[in-house]
């Protein structure tokens, strides 16, 4: 539920207020289309952080680029745990 209002806001915004700040965006895809990608990604919290996070970095200090919304973590690769126990060897 929480996502769905907050893609609302994004698009809003899209349509209204993006059009006095084209091309002020270093990176591709542009930070509202990040946004909505990372909300729709990640939900609403978690996509909120990544859209903050992108926001802070999208700045003239900012190096631009490609940066896409990181995979889900089911996409992700699992983590390897460390074990107190030695290695087997051969």
């Amino acid at each position: 539920m929480m996502s769905s209002v907050l893609r609302g806001a994004i698009r809003f915004y899209q349509l209204t207020l993006a059009y006095f700040f084209v091309g002020a965006c270093r990176y591709e895809p542009s930070c509202s289309a990040y946004a909505a990608e990372a909300v729709t990604t990640h939900g609403a919290l978690r996509g909120s952080w990544l859209a903050a996070h992108r926001l802070c970095r999208c700045g003239p200090w900012g190096a631009g680029g490609w940066d896409p919304v990181p995979p889900a973590a089911a996409a992700r690769r699992p983590r390897q745990t460390l074990s107190c126990q030695p290695a087997e060897r051969s």
